[in-house]
Order: structure tokens, then sequence, then C-alpha cells
């Protein structure tokens, strides 16, 4: 049984909700679930569009499966060195959150720079936003979670310099959670597209 002082600690946690769960991570749930219907709507999008491609390239003449594969890896692989990133912070080992936490921007930035290189290749085939509705739908689907990759780099790095200065205390490991539950769903997220857009006839 809870101690009355363990007690009088929950009862006054500020960041405590009427279920018992934190509410920084509810809310980050939330945004995360709003975060779905976004991509849901952006998918739906290019499922409907992605056979009207008027004068411009078609799918199978301009993707390239191998190399999105290679770069959906890198992406992958950055999840990885988020569980490592908490689990250093959990376990007071500073030095190794930085490194890790940096690894996993490292891992989202080649992941950027290989999707800024698919862009430019397909502009040069012809395929812009103007194009056609199937370019319009791919390049505002594939953009939007490139956007959120970027945004979630910043958030990376934002950690590092804190741990830097000495602001980012073992206590506060929540903050790192809520970075990596972000990140894991811009993971997912980039399984579901590269599924739907890439492999699916």
């Amino acid at each position: 049984m809870a101690t009355a002082v363990e007690q009088h600690e929950q009862h006054h946690d500020p960041h405590a909700t009427y279920t018992g769960l934190d509410n920084v991570k509810m809310a980050m749930w939330a945004f995360l679930g709003s975060e779905c219907l976004f991509f849901g709507a952006l998918i739906s999008a290019y499922l409907l569009y992605q056979n009207r491609v008027e004068d411009g390239p078609s799918r199978t003449e301009i993707y390239d499966i191998p190399y999105t594969s290679v770069s959906s890896f890198v992406l992958l692989m950055s999840s990885l060195t988020m569980v490592l990133a908490l689990a250093a912070i959990q376990k007071g080992e500073h030095k190794k959150l930085r490194l890790w936490l940096f690894a996993t921007a490292l891992l989202g930035c080649s992941f950027i720079g290989g999707q800024i290189y698919e862009f430019t290749t397909f502009v040069k085939e012809g395929l812009t936003l103007k194009t056609s509705p199937f370019g319009s739908a791919f390049f505002v689907l594939t953009g939007f979670h490139g956007a959120h990759v970027s945004i979630g780099i910043l958030m990376l790095l934002s950690l590092v310099g804190l741990s830097k200065l000495g602001k980012l205390p073992r206590q506060d490991a929540g903050k790192v959670e809520m970075v990596g539950l972000y990140w894991h769903f811009v993971d997912i997220v980039w399984i579901i597209i590269f599924t739907v857009v890439y492999l699916f006839p």
C-alpha cells in the first residue's frame, strides 16, 4: 500500500489526470490522433488520384523502389536509436543520451536528404506539384511527412542542447519519452506511406 506521503504527492502531482495518466502524455496521444486523421485524408487523396497522370510520368516510370527502400530502412533504424536514448536517460547516462539522440537526428537528416534527392530527380523527369493530380497528391503526402520528420529532428537537437546545458536531468526523462512517441509515430506513418505509395500495384 502507498504511504501517506506518496498519496499526498500523487494527489498534488501537477501532471496527473483523473485517469491516473500523465496529462502531457495524454495531450501527446491526442495530438498524434489528430495527425492520424490528417495523414489518413492525404493517403486517401493519393489513392484516388494515383492513376490520373495527365501528360506527366506515371508512378511505374519514375519510382526507384530499391533506393526508397534503403532510405526507409535508415528512418526505421532511427527508432532503435531513439529507444536507446530513452533507456540512457532513465539510467542517468547523459553522454550516451546525447550520443543516441544525435544519432537519431543524423539518421533523420539522412532520410530527409534522400527525400530531397528523390524529389529533385522526379522534377527532372517531369513530375511536379502542378503536372498532374498524381503529382500533387504524391508531393503533398510525402512532403507533409518530410516536414514532420524535420520538426522531429529539431526536437531531438533541442534535447541534445538541453542535456549539454545540464537542463535535462534524469527525472525529466518524460521529455525524451514524449519526443520518442512523436518520432515513433513518424516512423510508423512512413511504413504505411511507403507500402501504399511505393509497393501497392
